[in-house]
């Protein structure tokens, strides 16, 4: 007897339709699967076979093949339990066949037959609906992820034998139900504030200038200045979530396996800080079957990289692309896959080795040639991509021990949306007319620059003085068109002006050399 159940697997951040077929046929007990599948998939035959038994129905002793096409993709993970186990049971006349062909099943199965959560419910969900079934059909705890998706029924199940009575009618299951609306109540409510950074209002403009169009930032400054306690408050100033970046990152937290069970969507921006001791393939993805990185994981969010220059070199040099392109490509010989990765890099470094150079009240003894070498390690291309390099000073007791507060997360936030709904605006014909939206200033092309930058003889000039004298490269002097388009855009301004470009111009201290 031959019956077939509709489940998917994700490649990449998407899902695509699986068809496991199973065919129960006379001979010597034997139960194979083909179809590429991995170990844990070959292994789900001794899981589906105690489930079976252990949730009152009897397992058949015959010739058992399951095949899960398409046969030419590798299939992994343990999605294909619940969907095996019900081919089985349909095969032998326990389900009807016919059900079987309105909804997407897949879930993990236990021993005693309960059905485990599984990675990636939303990309299936979105492929089901795609693929015009009636529902999907998964485990409780993901049914409410699952039913992000509008025009499709989440149907989530305990364990097998009720997943068992709902098919064949004698026992109705409620679809879930939520409002997206609701999960973005309270978004952005968090116990850091940027009111708690002691003095370094000069850092907090450059986190203001690049929450508002996006820009990267690297911070200089000796240990205990407070460059991680200023970074870790970047997300409290970044402008709300929409809708399509929530459910685009969720998507990417679900198939990674670090979304919060409890969470469901992701509404508040996320921020990454992986240790300085990561691999190239945890920063931006691989294995043997390619899976996110951090850069993806802190999509439509922050990465925060400390103590940039202890970071192994080739790690630091893959970020390049995704940098420039927001969007990480891992090839395999078998696949190639593409993840989004737009983010704002957050970086820290010390300006020495010892960490005190232009500090005044403790010595550096590190030699010239010590404080080359220490820069050295991150190279110029990847400086280049960097918009904002900030100093960060020691804070002074009087800063630390005085009352004063300086202005909250909440006002500064309220600058940086008013700059990115004039930005949003500006580029909204052009993201028709080119194909690719265009969020922010960081994003501007060469034709965006050209047509958003002008800048008068005085602003030619100065920027003309600025790059003989620091030696800028063509990237560098884009990068600070675009962060003074940034900073005119703050004060409500139409055009460029002297003084932003001047305060440009100041946030690549790094193209100074050794001071």
């Amino acid at each position: 007897m031959l019956a077939k159940v509709f489940s998917g697997s994700v490649l990449g951040i998407d899902a695509y339709i699986v068809e496991v077929e199973v065919d129960t046929a006379q001979g010597l007990p034997i139960f194979s699967t083909v179809g590429l599948p991995d170990n844990a998939v070959k292994e789900s035959k001794d899981r589906v076979k105690a489930a079976i038994k252990n949730s009152g129905y009897e397992f058949p002793a015959k010739r058992i093949t399951v095949n899960l096409a398409p046969a030419y993709v590798k299939k992994e993970g343990t999605t294909f339990d619940l969907p095996v186990s019900l081919g089985i049971l349909a095969a032998g006349g326990v389900v009807k066949k016919e059900v079987l062909a309105n909804y997407m099943i897949l879930g993990e199965l236990s021993l005693d037959g309960r059905v485990k959560p599984v990675r990636g419910a939303l990309p299936m969900a979105v492929a089901a609906k795609k693929a015009g079934l009636k529902g999907v059909i998964l485990p409780k705890e993901n049914a409410e992820e699952a039913a992000l998706v509008n025009g499709i029924n989440s149907i989530g199940v305990k364990n097998l034998s009720q997943l068992v009575e709902f098919l064949n009618g004698n026992l109705e299951i409620e679809p879930c139900r939520i409002n997206i609306e609701e999960y973005f109540k309270g978004n952005g409510e968090t116990y850091l504030d940027l009111n708690e950074v002691k003095g370094q209002e000069h850092v907090k403009r450059a986190l203001e200038i690049a929450a508002a169009g996006g820009h990267n930032v690297l911070m200089i400054g000796p240990p205990g200045s407070g460059k991680t306690m200023i970074a870790r408050r970047m997300p409290t100033i970044l402008s709300d979530m929409s809708v399509d970046e929530a459910i685009e990152t969720t998507k990417v937290h679900s198939i990674t396996g670090v979304l919060d069970r409890r969470q469901v969507l992701v509404t508040t921006r996320p921020f990454r800080s992986p240790h300085h001791t990561v691999s190239d393939a945890g920063l931006i993805g691989g294995g043997h079957v390619p899976r996110p990185g951090e850069v993806s994981i802190a999509h439509n969010g922050v990465l925060f990289l400390d103590e940039l220059p202890e970071f192994k070199k080739n790690v630091l040099e893959v970020l390049r692309q995704p940098l420039e392109d927001g969007k990480v490509t891992i090839s395999r010989a078998a696949m190639s896959l593409t993840y989004p990765s737009r983010f704002i890099l957050i970086a820290a470094m010390n300006p020495c080795p010892c960490g005190f150079l232009g500090d005044l009240h403790k010595e550096c003894r590190c030699t010239p040639a010590q404080i080359q070498k220490y820069r050295a390690k991150i190279s110029g291309p990847l400086l280049d991509r960097i918009d904002i390099h900030c100093d960060v000073p020691a804070v002074r007791f009087k800063e630390l021990s005085g009352d004063t507060k300086g202005e909250s997360s909440k006002e500064v936030k309220a600058r940086v949306d008013r700059a990115r709904s004039v930005q949003l605006e500006r580029f909204l014909g052009y993201a028709k007319r080119d194909g690719k939206k265009v969020y922010c200033n960081s994003q501007m092309t060469t034709h965006h620059i050209k047509k958003f930058c002008e800048i008068g003889e005085e602003g030619k000039r100065l920027l003309e003085m600025a790059i003989d004298k620091l030696g800028l490269s063509a990237r560098a002097y884009t990068r600070i068109l675009k962060v003074a388009r940034t900073i005119a855009d703050l004060e409500s301004e139409e055009q460029i002006k002297t003084h932003h470009l001047s305060e440009a111009i100041q946030y690549r201290s790094l193209d100074r050399g050794i001071t």
